[in-house]
Formats: structure tokens, sequence, C-alpha cells
């Protein structure tokens, strides 16, 4: 049975670059959602606009090819 389930965090921070912290939570919650059967859509990572090299103001882990 699949879950329709959906969670968000949000915290806004300078550049929105993944850190290594964020790199390992991403993995431990994709093991930790496949083990009770959740689809993990996404980690979104919310920044400043202006801090971001990419002028995007985000980072997402589905749309950079990680999930």
């Amino acid at each position: 049975m699949r879950h329709n389930t959906r969670y968000a965090v949000c915290g806004i921070t300078g550049d929105p670059a993944p850190s290594a912290a964020d790199v390992q939570i991403t993995r431990v919650l994709r093991d930790a959602a496949k083990i009770i059967d959740i689809d993990l859509l996404d980690h979104v990572i919310v920044g400043d606009v202006k801090a971001d090299p990419r002028s995007m103001g985000y980072y997402s882990f589905r749309e950079s090819g990680v999930l």
C-alpha cells in the first residue's frame, strides 16, 4: 500500500547549495522512506536568490538528480 503523504520543513538560508549534512540527511530520509513504503518526492533547500550563484534561490535534490 502506497501512502500519499507530504511533509515539508522550511528554513531560509543564504546560499541554498547543500552542505554535507544536507546530503547525508537526504540519504537517511530516502532510505527510511523506502523501509516504510513512502515516496520521498524531494528535499528542497530555500535560500536567498541574491546569495545563490545560480540565481534560483533554491536547491532541489530531485531536479539535481540526487533523488
